[in-house]
Parts: C-alpha cells; sequence; structure tokens
C-alpha cells in the first residue's frame, strides 16, 4: 500500500468516497474544543473540512498526490474553511508529526502496518498535545473477507485495541469498543461494525 497503490485507486474513479465525514469523527469530536487537529490519511477530505468548519485548524496528511489535489480543490470550492486547512503529502511511517503539537490526532482506517519497535505508532502518540485527545477508527475484523481474498493480512495492521493495549497506564482511554456502523457499507464491502479507540493524554 505505497504511493502509487493508493494514487492508482483514487484516480481509478472521479470519487472514491462519499464526501461526508467518517459518522465516528462527528460523533466522538463533536464536543472536544476546536485547536491544531491532525487528520491521518485524510484522502479526499471530507473529515478534514468538517474539522476547519467547526473552527479546528487542520493539517491534513496523505501519502496519495492524487487524493490532496482532489481534496484541495473540493476545499477551494467550500465555504468556511478558507485557510484552515494545511494539505501536506507524508508517508507517516517514514516522517513522524511534530512532537505535542495536536490536540487533536484522528485516524480512520488508516493502515498501519505492525512494527516491532512501535516507531511509526508512537510518532503519533507523540503528536497528541498534552490534554489532546487520540481517535482511531478500524473495521471490524469480523466483517473482513479471508485474506486470501483480501489480498492483505488485516493483522500486519495496527487495530485500535492494540493501541489502546500499548498506551501509557497515564493515557485515560474513554472508548474502546466495537460497536455497529450509522451508515451503509461502502459498495463491496460488508462492514457492518467499527472498532474505535478515542483516548485523552494527560496534560
Amino acid at each position: 500500500m505505497d504511493a502509487q497503490y493508493w494514487d492508482e485507486k483514487y484516480g481509478g474513479s472521479d470519487q472514491l468516497f462519499s464526501g461526508a465525514p467518517n459518522p465516528v469523527l462527528v460523533a466522538e469530536a463533536a464536543g472536544l474544543a476546536p485547536g491544531q487537529a491532525l487528520d491521518v490519511g485524510c484522502g479526499e477530505g471530507a473529515d478534514a473540512l468538517w474539522l476547519a468548519r467547526r473552527g479546528w485548524r487542520v493539517t491534513a496528511v496523505d501519502i496519495s498526490r492524487t487524493a490532496l489535489e482532489r481534496a484541495a480543490a473540493t476545499a477551494a470550492a467550500a465555504d468556511g474553511v478558507e485557510g484552515r486547512v494545511a494539505w501536506a503529502r507524508t508517508d507517516l511511517t517514514a516522517t513522524p508529526p511534530p512532537v505535542g503539537a495536536f490536540d487533536l490526532v484522528s485516524a480512520h482506517y488508516f493502515p498501519l502496518p505492525r512494527e516491532r519497535q512501535h516507531t511509526a505508532l508512537r510518532g503519533l502518540l507523540a503528536a497528541v498535545a498534552p490534554g489532546g485527545t487520540l481517535l482511531f477508527t478500524g473495521h471490524d475484523l469480523a466483517d473482513l473477507p479471508p485474506r486470501e481474498e483480501l489480498g492483505v493480512d488485516p493483522y500486519d495492521y495496527y487495530q485500535p485495541g492494540d493501541i489502546a493495549e500499548l498506551l501509557d497506564d497515564d493515557w485515560a482511554v474513554l472508548v474502546d469498543e466495537t460497536r455497529p456502523r450509522t451508515t451503509p457499507a461502502p459498495a463491496g464491502t460488508h462492514h457492518t461494525h467499527d472498532t474505535v479507540l478515542r483516548a485523552r493524554r494527560p496534560r
């Protein structure tokens, strides 16, 4: 799942996703005070724009240039977001975000590969500012087809529950659960449940 893979995936259609923000983001972040947000794997930008309209300043990162160009074009035509989103092509498995810079680090269905030393994951955790929130959402593995059909092994990637177990004791885990999706599954899939982690870093 490198840059070429994602550019080809986005380039295969005029619009890959619905254009609506992830329902988990809406449910979990609606009550947070706006600040600085990192949108991990921002894709076509729906989450970043939702946050920006609510007063957040967003750094939206993705490995796909195609996705970022599409997101920036959508933002240019949108109301209430001017100057609030910075789009950046970044491979977070190689380049960690700034330490302690974000009041919200939000990642939805982001395929973060497992590592023995958890280097990339620890980079994301370190990016959460004191008192800030980590929000990480995945597909319930029970909904996924066999790996032979899927083409990848989902256990090669961090799941929200895995991350919860790796957090230091001083983090406050507010949500660590599997819940039904509130929107239809993407076309061609059977995703009926999400796994959700929401945790707050101590001040």
